[in-house]
């Protein structure tokens, strides 16, 4: 007889979170590969500041878009007015904290403007993308059938 007692076994992925969590995989798949060909292409095309342009773009588009779906996970099992309440309070933090970055950056000219504006732009749109796709592909029950 040993003393040490049973763990319980981790719980399973909660089916309510599972294409958030898959949602988040993928749009930071997409975020990466979009970093690596948008740095390619700007340092192609701007020598150094185009690559700077691209890596702070491709940090600020896609942790907009991530991060929305981080805290939708993280208050998954709130009421849903909290969770309304935190994804709207966060996102005027993300917006005031985007604005905050956009009005730093614009007197340092370290980076390449088009390259950074360019690269937002492609990172909302490619993030958004693969978490669309991640969440219409998972698949997860409507119900949850009662334990008892």
């Amino acid at each position: 007889m040993t003393d040490i007692p049973a763990t319980p076994a981790q719980p399973a992925e909660s089916p309510h979170t599972a294409g958030l969590r898959k949602a988040v995989r993928l749009g930071a798949v997409a975020l990466v590969v979009l970093t690596v060909i948008s740095a390619a292409a700007w340092t192609a095309i701007d020598g150094t500041p185009g690559l700077w342009g691209a890596l702070v773009g491709a940090a600020v588009g896609g942790a907009f878009v991530l991060t929305t779906a981080i805290v939708v996970i993280a208050t998954a099992h709130s009421a849903p007015q909290t969770t309304a309440a935190v994804v709207l309070g966060t996102w005027l933090v993300k917006l005031l904290a985007a604005m905050g970055v956009v009005a730093a950056l614009s007197q340092f000219d370290f980076y390449s403007r088009p390259a950074f504006a360019v690269t937002v732009i492609a990172a909302l749109i490619v993030v958004l993308a693969g978490e669309t796709w991640a969440v219409l592909k998972t698949r997860a029950p409507y119900v949850e059938p009662d334990a008892g």
